[in-house]
């Protein structure tokens, strides 16, 4: 592994929140303890629908106490700018899309947390060899070996993190997306859209169907949001996939908790898709 290296987001966007209410008002949007940015300076969290499926995973960067940075793909920047602004009413916030002002990259091995110290940053694994920076746009990038767009989201795949684009946005709860297993939701703050579903299936345990990671030799596109039946029976939905390193893909997948597809709940099943051998692979995170 190189000591540094360089991939370009340029497929993610960034929105704006600003104004003296922005904690309060997205505490009430987010799935996250958005409080706790007073003690951290970026979190992971959803913005859900009221039926608790989850619209869009974001990562928020603190610029200051009453201005919020928001990472999340291009595709559905609009959409959720969108949906924030029309929950705004009196509260003293704005919601902007802030893209043009900033450029999204990731910095990967040895030197990434010293090449993120200095930014506006989060790391994206534990150990912080992974670390996603948002730049203003006249800041030189650092130097270091460029990475395709690729390698960084196999590595997303890995770390089990999903990615929500327009074709899944809506489909999955919370927790099928493995938001509780990410830090990505505080079962101890107060309501916030789409809280009542997201908190009765984490108290009463009646997810069956999970984000899982796998692998297969097919070179056939996968894309998110296609169902598709593994080799062992269980129906599944693509959340992200890319190309595998040598062949194939990786991908993650909603799908039931071991191999009995009889285990599937009409709860966010899928109907059958095209057949797909595949081979699961660990996750770093339990369930």
């Amino acid at each position: 592994m190189p000591d540094l290296s360089l991939t370009i987001l340029d497929d993610l966007a960034v929105l704006s929140a600003r104004g003296a209410d922005t904690v309060t008002f997205l505490q009430g949007q987010l799935s996250q303890d958005i409080a706790q940015l007073s003690l951290r300076a970026n979190l992971l969290a959803g913005l859900h629908s009221p039926q608790g499926r989850c619209i869009a995973v974001l990562r928020l960067l603190k610029l200051a106490d009453d201005h919020v940075l928001m990472v999340l793909p291009e595709g559905i920047a609009d959409p959720v700018r969108t949906l924030l602004s029309r929950y705004v009413l009196r509260s003293k916030v704005k919601i902007e899309d802030v893209s043009l002002a900033w450029r999204i990259y990731g910095v990967s091995g040895p030197d990434a947390a010293a090449a993120a110290s200095t930014r506006l940053a989060m790391s994206v694994e534990p150990g912080g060899l992974r670390q996603l920076i948002v730049a203003p746009r006249n800041e030189p990038l650092p130097e270091g070996e460029r990475d395709g767009r690729d390698e960084w989201r196999r590595a997303d795949i890995a770390a089990g993190l999903p990615e929500i684009v327009a074709a899944t946005s809506g489909l999955f709860i919370a927790q099928m997306l493995n938001l509780d297993r990410l830090d990505a939701i505080s079962f101890n703050k107060g309501c916030y859209t789409g809280q009542e579903i997201i908190a009765r299936a984490h108290y009463r345990g009646t997810v069956k169907r999970r984000m899982q990671r796998f692998a297969t030799d097919s070179d056939a596109p996968l894309a998110p949001g296609e169902k598709v039946r593994l080799a062992d029976g269980r129906s599944a939905q693509i959340v992200m996939a890319t190309p595998g390193e040598a062949q194939g893909h990786e991908f993650l997948a909603v799908t039931t908790l071991g191999s009995d597809p009889g285990a599937e709940t009409e709860e966010g099943s899928t109907s059958p898709g095209k057949a797909l051998f595949a081979v699961q692979l660990p996750l770093p995170y339990t369930f």
